[in-house]
């Protein structure tokens, strides 16, 4: 017997758990407040939620009268009981009920279905299922109802809203205590918060979605850009800049403005259509275009930070983690079927490299091909396997993701693991046979012939704004010495020594150390601080010994004293830290 099969190692054990948990909210809420209707209450990645219609704000003290009765119904230990009717007679039995949404579901079913509810006591749900046996098998105190939010009945914004109440269920209170613990310093780390205490970026009504990276902000950006194009001068790409706005033509070529234009922002030039581009591909189709190839200049990799837009609904914006413009790092790799393996392991082989950087561990997903795929199924499948293969022959492991690939080809998604264990789907490796095809391009062979080339589309970080974001949260704002804004902050005890720390601010400044100075009439304590709450890697304190010595005392963010050295012996030590990116 599989010792895992009944704890939260197994998914399905897992979801059916907080399913079940979901109906005890729904029981708890009918036995507080009868009158509240009942919408849905599904298990969901991290806990559960039920959606309810109440004629009352559900209010934090509202949450804890229901869990204190939650966890008397998991004591009651009530045996969930699955019965099913014919379609009119579930409907009548909710109408009886008086749960109009649970009606309007059923009707929405065939009517030759026949409809399962599930009974716990007094309370009975409509549900497929499945459920545990008993409410008891429901750890009482390891329950947390989280928050309450609005939802539209439905997604739909126009019918009405109704209240979300989230939880969170563990199969014990430690688990439910260290996930508690885990969501608190996620709340201390949100880089909206921090972007705004660090001085990074700002969103403003006037043009939600659309962030401002402000003066530190673009420090760290152009850093980690410096790094992106280093990275890929190695890995032997070139890199090319496609205009924003682009006309319709190319759009209907590329398929975009039949299946994505909702999604685009249009505009008139002209008296022609044209599109602000969502993607960058179709511009890099038309570079590749610009001029013949031969097999000879195969594999060739092209990379754009391209600045893309985006509609997305008001209600979908998240800081920089969803935004309605954002710079991709898109590379487009054109090559011959019988290189595509040897493609796919080079990029994973610069994707390990980038992500071991951040410190970032990743699992890889291949999506496979969807029913509304396009293209020889034949090719599908020799695509598919290399991307297995090439996989395994770089030493990976991956899961399945099945069906769930793009239209046009098969994909690998690289999902990261932060500092607390929460995952970001960032990198992307898309096989494209279709796009080639559309485009019509063309290179020729050894053969003397012309062919068509196959090709890869693939981002590392994904976006840079979203992985700023990414990684102001991994790091809680505290970056390595190599991508702070701020590296070292020279502070001297006295006025006395002001004009030491602006020589040695000087000499930091002409070694390529990004250094500021607080000349501040206040105590040194006092400036400490407020450095180490702007999460500066170094402090450099200097008083009448140090200025006598040409020496620095050396403060960490982490509050450690390195002590007095020489200022030179410092400047060796943090260039190396920056050199090799040390975290």
């Amino acid at each position: 017997m599989d010792e895992n099969k009944f704890t939260f190692e197994n998914q399905e054990y897992k979801d059916t758990y907080r399913h079940t948990t979901s109906h005890i909210l729904a029981q708890a809420v009918k036995r507080l407040y009868p009158d509240v209707k009942l919408a849905i209450g599904p298990a969901i990645e991290n806990g559960f939620y039920y959606d309810f219609d109440a004629p009352f704000a559900i209010t934090p003290e509202i949450l804890e009268n229901l869990e204190a009765e939650m966890r008397k119904i998991c004591k009651e230990k009530l045996k969930l009981e699955r019965f099913e009717l014919p379609r009119e007679e579930a409907i009548k039995f909710m109408e009886e009920r008086e749960e109009p949404y649970k009606v309007e579901l059923i009707q929405d079913l065939p009517e030759d279905a026949v409809i399962s509810f599930y009974k716990q006591g007094e309370f009975t749900d409509l549900c497929a299922g499945p459920h545990l046996d008993s409410t008891g098998r429901v750890k009482g105190n390891a329950i947390k109802l989280t928050s309450c939010t609005g939802a539209y009945w439905r997604g739909d914004s126009n019918r009405k809203m109704l209240q979300r109440v989230y939880g969170t269920c563990f199969m014990k209170k430690a688990e439910l205590d260290e996930y508690l613990e885990r969501i608190e310093e996620a709340k201390k780390r949100d880089h909206r918060k921090l972007g705004k205490e660090l001085g990074l970026f700002m969103l403003t009504e006037e043009g939600p979605g659309f962030p401002f990276f402000l003066p530190k902000g673009m420090v760290l950006r152009n850093t980690l850009i410096d790094y992106w194009r280093q990275v890929h001068k190695k890995y032997g790409y070139v890199e090319i800049s496609t205009p924003i706005i682009l006309n319709q033509e190319l759009w209907h070529r590329s398929g975009h403005w039949d299946h994505y234009k909702d999604n685009m922002y249009t505009t008139v030039i002209d008296g022609e259509d044209y599109a602000v581009k969502p993607m960058n591909c179709p511009g890099g189709m038309l570079v590749y275009k610009s001029e013949p190839h031969s097999y000879r200049d195969l594999p060739l990799r092209v990379g754009e930070l391209g600045l893309v837009h985006r509609h997305e609904l008001s209600g979908a914006l998240h800081g920089l983690f969803r935004v309605r413009c954002f710079t991709q790092d898109d590379a487009h790799i054109f090559m011959t079927w019988d290189q595509m393996k040897d493609e796919i392991k080079n990029v994973m082989k610069l994707f390990d490299e980038v992500y071991s950087v951040f410190g970032l561990s990743y699992k890889i997903e291949l999506s496979t091909m969807p029913e509304d795929h396009i293209g020889d199924i034949k090719d599908w499948d020799f695509a598919t396997e290399t991307l297995k293969e090439a996989v395994t022959e770089v030493g990976k492991e991956f899961e399945i993701n099945e069906g769930d690939g793009a239209f046009y080809g098969p994909k690998l998604d690289f999902h990261l693991a932060d500092s607390l264990g929460r995952t970001w789907q960032c990198g992307t490796i898309q096989l494209d046979m279709q796009m080639p095809e559309r485009f019509e391009l063309e290179y020729v062979g050894e053969d003397g012939q012309k062919h068509r080339p196959v090709m890869i589309h693939r981002v590392v970080l994904g976006s840079i704004e979203r992985f700023i974001g990414v990684i102001t949260e991994h790091f809680g704002g505290a970056f390595p010495t190599w991508l702070s804004p701020v590296q070292v902050k020279v502070m001297p005890i006295t006025d006395r020594t002001a004009s030491y720390a602006e020589e040695v601010a000087k000499k930091l400044d002409e070694a390529g150390i990004r250094v500021e100075t607080d000349l501040r009439n206040e105590k040194i304590g006092y400036k400490i601080r407020e450095a180490q709450m702007q999460k500066l890697p170094y402090m450099l304190v200097v008083g009448d010994r140090e200025a006598e010595a040409g020496a620095v005392a050396v403060r960490t963010r982490d509050g450690k004293d390195l002590g007095a050295m020489p200022l030179e012996q410092f400047i060796s030590k943090i260039k190396e830290e920056i050199e090799t990116k040390a975290r």
